[in-house]
């Protein structure tokens, strides 16, 4: 697979928001849609050690891409603040990539309900907060693409 040069891609004049792409399949995901010319909302809290929003925006820049970053939780509470982010930045969002993840590594009989709380917050809770916020900008547009990894 050959790589497009950043401003030439298929995705000129798209927007694209990734949640958790400090890291991961995230931030490949938004370094791809970087190289196919779509500007890039660089989502993520920096929880993980060595993923932060920043950086990923920094390589994106460095290959000639264009990315912003933002570090509100993909939650509930944060998904507005994250849509906006992107429509201050880019004035559209057209590519939704649901990848933001949370949760704890356990026995499942040692499971707390803070900690099904807060996978089921972010990995489920969090995609349809996410929808439901770039739902309206997406229908006005008449077109949009979303996409939840699982």
């Amino acid at each position: 697979m050959g790589e497009t040069s950043p401003g030439g891609g298929r995705l000129q004049g798209r927007v694209a928001i990734v949640t958790g792409a400090g890291g991961g399949i995230g931030r490949e995901h938004a370094r791809l849609l970087a190289r196919e010319g779509a500007s890039v909302l660089v989502n993520d809290i920096g929880a993980r050690k060595g993923a932060d929003a920043e950086s990923v925006v920094k390589e994106i820049v460095a290959e000639g891409g264009t990315a912003v970053a933002d570090t509100h939780s993909a939650t509930w509470d944060g998904a507005e603040d994250i849509v906006r982010a992107a429509l201050d930045a880019f004035g559209r969002v057209d590519i939704l990539i649901n990848n933001a993840t949370a949760g704890r590594m356990n026995d499942i009989w040692r499971f707390t309900e803070e900690d099904w709380d807060l996978t089921v917050g972010v990995n489920l809770k969090g995609y349809f907060a996410m929808i439901r916020a770039v739902a309206p900008h997406m229908c006005r547009q008449g077109s949009g693409v979303i996409v939840n990894t699982a």
